[in-house]
């Protein structure tokens, strides 16, 4: 699993024109899974997303987490983290998981995710999404369970 975060000062997310999920301060995160993810790795990318370190503290000093800062997280299905882009000018998908199963780990990190952190936005899961935002940094951090 691969988690893309990036320190926001708002960012958002629309399907066909229409705003589906926004936030302000806090971490927006696009999460690609892969071929032999399962629910254990959704639960240990959950407690280190919420406990990274990015948000400055009094000394300005990156000591502070998105929950040490009641900061939103705005996830985002991506699943092209998951390509293989080790060889040639064309990603490989045999890396990713399949659609389906993909889709039921997706709703569950949305689920467990919400139920320790309030601040939660989602995207749509395999839709045609705009995703805006204002990197604050700019601050971007690409983590791997």
């Amino acid at each position: 699993m691969k988690a893309l975060i990036q320190r926001v000062t708002h960012s958002q997310v629309a399907v066909d024109g229409k705003i589906i999920g926004k936030i302000d301060r806090g971490l927006l995160v696009f999460i690609g899974i892969e071929k032999n993810d399962e629910k254990a790795q959704i639960d240990k990318m959950i407690k280190r997303l919420l406990a990274y370190r990015v948000f400055y503290d009094e000394n300005n000093k990156m000591n502070l987490s998105v929950a040490d800062v009641n900061g939103g997280v705005l996830l985002i299905s991506q699943f092209t983290l998951a390509a293989d882009t080790n060889s040639g000018t064309r990603p490989g998908f045999s890396t990713a998981k399949a659609p389906t199963e993909a889709k039921a780990l997706y709703d569950y990190f949305l689920m467990q995710i919400s139920k320790q952190h309030t601040k939660i936005q989602s995207g749509e899961f395999g839709a045609d999404m705009q995703v805006t935002l204002t990197n604050d940094g700019p601050v971007t951090f690409l983590l791997s369970c």
